[in-house]
């Protein structure tokens, strides 16, 4: 009897995957956030972004849905995310 094949992902490609970025409330912020986005993914859709700015409006997050196709697909949107100065963490 043979064994399953171990799971290399925990994620079912193809999926829509959350990724939260915050940074600095800033006027390029979130264009320069999507832009990378949209290098990424070609669906993406930036109508459907959430945001949300920190208690002092210092901080802006912006929640972001992917359509991941692979683990190296978002490896390299995470990586890229966070170049920005204004970014500060990426989920």
């Amino acid at each position: 009897m043979n064994a399953p094949a171990p799971r290399t992902s925990l994620i079912d490609y193809p999926c829509l995957f959350p990724i939260k970025v915050v940074g600095e409330n800033g006027e390029h912020f979130v264009h320069a956030i999507t832009s990378i986005a949209r290098e990424h993914d070609p669906q993406f859709d930036a109508a459907a972004i959430e945001l949300r700015e920190s208690g002092g409006g210092r901080y802006l997050g912006i929640t972001l849905q992917i359509h991941a196709t692979s683990r190296e697909q978002l490896d390299a949107l995470y990586l890229a995310l966070g170049g920005p100065p204004q970014v500060r963490w990426v989920l």
